[in-house]
């Protein structure tokens, strides 16, 4: 079997890194790409460009009264389904354009399975909903908005949609071969499409968890007792980012790995970090 690249970064040891993995080049983040766009959410609401209870149809062409609020989108409890109808067997998410979102949208009442707020539901065609919200709220296409109310004032440049092919880290496949990552540049960018460093990564995790330099952590982080946390998975990589309140922190990437590998680790490192913290 072959070796499962690795690489750790934490509060309190020295990076980890193995079998090739490399802190500086470009790997997918998956679903950590939803905390930076409910961040973008948080950060757009105090420019008063937007508020976070605001109806949907203020900003897209969605059928009248459906009650779904941009925090409905934020927090997966918009009654959306996990993933949007007509999805690629090989490469999921390629057919996911911004003219299928925009056809899916003139019929989003047909799509609901639960009446918003009812329950939970974790829905990457949610963020893919509300990321185009936020591009009309800010006038702006997404990433580029991503970088002027979150990168930018943070300092952090290496995260992107399409790095540089010499700059990326994927998996290896068969006798060596680079796997081709899905592609998720389109209307899913928003739940799941950016690419970063890890090196960038981490200070994301800290800037935004641990010293809250934009305020208090936006409603897409998840929270299980003291643990603020997201992960990502797409079809070769996997990520877990978590903080606690006592300034602990850690970042997991993994490539070609299972995504429950890749949680399990960085609890443990977390666990090992605080035992004998109260």
């Amino acid at each position: 079997m072959r070796p499962v690249p690795l690489c750790v970064l934490s509060s309190s040891a020295p990076p980890r890194v193995e079998h090739g993995h490399d802190p500086e080049l470009f790997v997918q983040i998956g679903s950590l790409t939803k905390p930076l766009t409910g961040t973008l959410l948080t950060r757009l609401a105090v420019a008063g460009a937007l508020g976070l209870d605001d109806p949907l149809e203020r900003f897209l062409p969605v059928p009248p009264g459906t009650g779904i609020t941009l925090r409905h989108l934020a927090t997966h409890t918009s009654g959306l389904p996990r993933l949007p109808p007509g999805l690629d067997r090989r490469d999921p998410y390629a057919p996911f354009d911004t003219t299928a979102l925009d056809a899916l949208l003139r019929r989003l009442d047909t799509l609901v399975t639960a009446a918003p707020g009812e329950r939970e539901e974790y829905s990457n065609f949610g963020y893919s909903v509300l990321g185009s919200a936020l591009s009309t709220a800010g006038g702006a296409p997404y990433e580029d908005l991503l970088n002027e109310y979150v990168l930018g004032p943070l300092d952090i440049t290496d995260v992107t949609s399409a790095p540089a092919p010499e700059r990326r880290l994927v998996a290896r496949g068969l006798f060596g071969r680079p796997s081709r990552p899905w592609t998720m540049t389109g209307a899913i960018l928003p739940a799941g499409g950016l690419w970063a460093t890890p090196i960038a990564t981490s200070h994301l995790v800290t800037s935004l968890l641990v010293e809250h330099r934009l305020g208090e952590p936006a409603p897409s982080w998840q929270r299980a007792g003291r643990l603020v946390w997201h992960n990502g998975a797409t079809k070769d990589a996997s990520v877990f980012a978590g903080a606690l309140p006592n300034g602990a922190w850690v970042l997991v990437h993994r490539l070609a790995g299972d995504a429950e590998t890749t949680d399990k680790l960085a609890i443990e490192h977390l666990r090992g970090e605080t035992e004998g913290t109260p």
